[in-house]
C-alpha cells in the first residue's frame, strides 16, 4: 500500500518543510551527486559511479582498469540518490538534472548482465560468486533499493528505461528463486517491501508472489545461513552465520515477538511484512507485525524516535535497555521505523502509528543532517561530550559533529529520499477520505478523486494552528469528503472549528472525522495545545532514572553547552519549576523556538570523589529542538537531565 501519486500531486508550500524541500533541490542532491563522484575535496571516497563504469567496461571488453572500492552495497547509494532525484523532479522539474539522472540509468543498464543480473561488486570483483552468500553480499538488498528507484522515476517522470532494467533484474530474481527453486532469504531484507512497489507500479502478480515467498520462507529453515557458508566457504567479513537472533531468523517471521538484530534489517522486513498483510489481507501476519511495532514503540525505542542500541552490531539489545551516550541510534533505523509505521497504518487506521512517524521524523532524522544540507550523522546519541563522544574506545561511533560524507554512506541519500517523498506519508486516501498524518504545509491536488485541490496552511511544528482550504474545480460548488485529522497525543486539549464554530466531528482512534461537501469558503480549522512538557520514561530504563527531557509540539528539546556556560552535565531541572517558550527566532538555526527552565547548576570540586556536598545555585537552563544540535560548533549535549526540588 501507498500512493506515489500523492508525491507528484503535492506542492509543498512555505514554511518548515518549504525550506527542506529546497535544501533537497539546491544543496543535498547536488552534494551528494558530488560525493558519489568522488569531488568532495576531505570527504570519505565513494567511487559509486565508477564502479558502474568499470562493471560496464567489463562486460563490454571482457576486464576493466581499477579495483571495485567501496562496501559490497555500494550500489544502493547510487539506487537511493536516484530515488530522491526523482522525487525532486516530480515537485521541481529540471532538464539538467533529469539529463544527468538518465545518463546515470544508461550507465546502469550497460552494466545489466544479459541474464538481467546487476550488480558491480560481483561483475567486477567476484564474478563466480553471486548468489553464493545470501547472508553477507546484500544482492538482494542492492537490488531492491534500485528497484525503489526505477518505480520512483518511472512514476515521478514518466520514463521506464530504469523499470526495464531492474523488471529484467527482478525477473532474474524471480527465476533463481522461485522457477529453479534456489533456497534461501536475503540476510539484509529490503527486496521484500521493494518487490511489492514493483508489483504495484506494474500490475505482475509475480513480484508480489516473490516478495511474498522471501516474508514466508524467511526462518523457516534457521539453520540455513549455516549451511549455506558449509556449502560456500567464501565470505565478505566473517559475520556469525549460527546468530539466529541477530539475523532474525529464529523464527517464521509469523512466530516473531521481539525486534532483534540490526535494527534497519529489521524494520525494512517488518515494513515488507506490514505492506504484504495489508495487501493479501493476512491476518496472521498482521498480528505479528502489530506485536512486533509495540515491542519497538514500548520498549526500544528512544524518545527522540530512535532505535538501535548498541554498536555492536547495529543493532536492538533488550527491552528498556537505551542509553543515551553509547546510543547507535542510526539515521536509516529511524527512517525504517518511519516506513514500517506508515504501513501499520493501513492495516490499521490508528494515529498511534502517526505519531511515532512524527516523532521519528522531527527528531531523529532531521539530526541527521546538517542544518545547511552538506553534512550527516549515521549514529544520532542523545548525550555527547566532547572529548569522550567519538573518541573514547566505548564512544568511537557516537561522533559530536557531522562529516561530510562515510565509507559507508547509506544514511545521507537515504535522508534525501525521504524527505522528498513526505507527501506519501503526510496524507493517506482511502475511499471517500483524505486522512491528514503529518502536517506539512501544501496544496495536494485531488481533482480526479474528489473535485478539486485541498490547500493545507500552517507554520508547524512551531505554531499548533492548521488551516484547511478548499478549491473546487471549475464547475463545482463542492468537494464531498471526510477530512480525517490526526490528532496527536502530546496534544492534551485540541480544538477543531468549521468556518469559526465547533466541528461536528467524530474522535475514533487518535483521528478526528469531518463529514461534508466542502467549498471555496470553507475552513476547517485545528489548533493544538503546544505547551512545553516534561517526558519522563518508565523506571525500567536505568539510563533515565530521576529525569526529564523537554518537549514542545512534537519537537523533543536538548541542551547544549553553547548556551549554557559550556557545561550541560552539572544542570538539573527544577522540579515543578517554569518552562517558558520563546519568540519564534528566524535568525537562529534557520527558525526556532528556544525553551528557559527553571534549573540549577551544582559548582564541582576538583577532586574526583569527596565527603563534600557541593555547591547548587538557581539558574536557567536553555533548550533548543534535539534536531538543531552539533551546528555551532563542538559542544556538550544532553537530551535527559535530572530533576531536584
Amino acid at each position: 500500500m501507498g500512493d506515489l501519486k500523492l508525491v507528484k500531486d503535492f506542492t509543498v508550500g512555505e514554511g518548515f518543510f518549504g525550506r527542506y524541500e529546497k535544501l533537497v533541490r539546491d544543496v543535498v542532491l547536488p552534494y551528494q551527486e558530488k560525493a558519489l563522484n568522488d569531488q568532495i575535496e576531505g570527504a570519505e571516497k565513494s567511487h559509486c559511479i565508477e564502479n558502474f563504469r568499470m562493471a560496464a567496461k567489463k562486460l563490454k571488453t571482457g576486464s576493466c582498469e581499477g579495483e571495485f572500492y567501496g562496501m559490497v552495497f555500494q550500489d544502493s547509494d547510487v539506487a537511493k540518490w536516484l530515488e530522491g532525484a526523482a522525487y525532486s523532479l516530480a515537485q521541481n522539474p529540471d532538464e539538467e538534472l533529469e539529463r544527468r539522472c538518465d545518463e546515470i540509468i544508461e550507465l546502469i543498464g550497460e552494466a545489466q548482465h544479459e541474464d538481467g543480473y546487476l550488480n558491480t561488486y560481483f561483475t567486477v570483483k567476484e564474478p563466480d560468486k553471486r548468489w553464493t552468500n545470501l547472508h553477507e553480499a546484500h544482492e538482494l538488498y542492492c537490488a531492491g533499493h534500485m528497484i525503489e528507484a526505477a518505480v520512483a522515476y518511472a512514476e515521478c517522470t514518466g520514463k521506464k528505461r530504469l523499470l526495464e532494467i531492474m523488471c529484467a533484474m527482478a525477473d532474474h530474481i524471480y527465476r533463481h528463486f522461485i522457477e529453479e527453486g534456489a533456497e534461501g532469504y536475503p540476510g539484509h531484507p529490503e527486496i521484500e517491501l521493494a518487490l511489492l512497489r514493483l508489483y504495484r507500479c506494474t500490475g505482475d502478480e509475480r513480484y508480489q508472489e516473490l516478495a511474498r515467498h522471501f516474508i514466508d520462507v524467511r526462518g523457516v529453515d534457521p539453520d540455513f545461513y549455516k549451511k549455506e557458508v558449509e556449502k560456500n566457504p567464501w565470505r565478505v567479513w566473517g559475520n556469525n552465520v549460527g546468530d539466529k537472533i541477530y539475523n532474525q531468523n529464529y523464527a517464521p517471521v509469523r512466530k516473531q515477538d521481539k525486534a532483534v538484530g540490526h535494527a534497519v534489517r529489521a524494520v525494512y522486513l517488518y515494513t515488507g511484512m506490514a505492506d504484504a498483510a495489508a495487501q493479501t489481507k493476512d491476518t496472521e501476519l498482521a498480528a505479528a507485525c502489530k506485536t512486533l511495532w509495540n515491542n519497538i514503540t514500548q520498549h526500544r525505542m528512544y524518545v527522540t524516535g530512535a532505535i538501535g542500541s548498541a554498536y555492536e552490531g547495529e543493532a536492538f539489545t533488550k527491552d528498556d535497555h537505551l542509553p543515551n551516550d553509547t546510543a547507535y541510534a542510526e539515521t536509516c533505523a529511524a527512517i525504517g521505523l518511519i516506513f514500517f509505521s506508515n504501513k501499520m497504518l493501513y492495516l490499521e487506521r490508528d494515529g498511534k502509528y502517526a505519531d511515532v512517524m512524527e516523532r521519528a521524523l522531527y527528531n531523529c532524522v532531521l539530526a541527521g543532517m546538517q542544518l545547511d544540507g552538506t553534512k550527516f550523522f549515521y549514529v544520532n546519541p542523545l548525550e555527547a561530550l566532547p572529548g569522550i563522544s567519538g573518541e573514547a574506545q566505548t564512544h568511537r561511533h557516537a561522533l559530536p559533529v557531522r562529516p561530510k560524507w562515510f565509507a559507508c554512506a547509506c544514511c545521507p541519500p537515504n535522508v534525501a529520499r525521504l524527505l522528498g517523498s513526505l507527501a506519501e506519508y503526510a496524507w493517506h486516501v482511502e475511499e471517500e477520505t483524505l486522512f491528514s498524518n503529518l502536517f506539512v504545509a501544501g496544496t495536494l491536488d485531488l481533482t480526479a478523486r474528489f473535485g478539486g485541490k485541498v490547500e493545507l496552511h500552517t507554520d508547524y511544528p512551531y505554531d499548533g494552528k492548521l488551516e484547511y482550504r478548499f478549491m473546487p474545480e471549475k464547475g463545482k460548488t463542492g468537494m464531498k469528503m471526510t477530512l480525517a485529522v490526526r490528532m496527536p497525543a502530546w496534544s492534551e486539549k485540541t480544538d477543531i472549528c468549521r468556518n469559526g464554530k465547533a466541528a461536528d466531528c467524530e474522535i475514533k482512534n487518535g483521528y478526528a472525522y469531518i463529514q461534508g461537501t466542502y467549498t471555496a469558503d470553507d475552513v476547517i480549522t485545528v489548533m493544538f495545545d503546544m505547551t512545553a512538557k516534561r517526558v519522563y520514561t518508565s523506571s525500567r530504563v536505568s539510563a533515565n532514572t530521576g529525569k526529564a527531557a523537554l518537549q514542545c509540539g512534537p519537537l523533543i528539546y536538548c541542551a547544549e553547552g553553547v548556551d549554557n556556560e559550556n557545561d550541560v552535565l552539572s544542570l538539573s531541572l527544577k522540579r515543578d519549576g517554569e518552562i517558558t517558550v520563546s519568540d519564534f527566532l528566524p535568525d537562529e538555526l534557520f527558525g526556532i523556538r528556544k525553551l528557559f527552565a527553571q534549573g540549577y547548576r551544582e559548582t564541582a570540586g576538583e577532586e574526583l570523589y569527596s565527603f563534600d556536598r557541593q555547591e547548587i545555585k538557581p539558574c536557567q537552563i536553555t533548550f533548543v529542538p534535539y534536531y538543531t544540535w552539533a551546528n555551532r560548533g563542538l559542544n556538550q549535549m544532553r537530551v535527559w537531565i535530572p530533576e531536584r526540588d
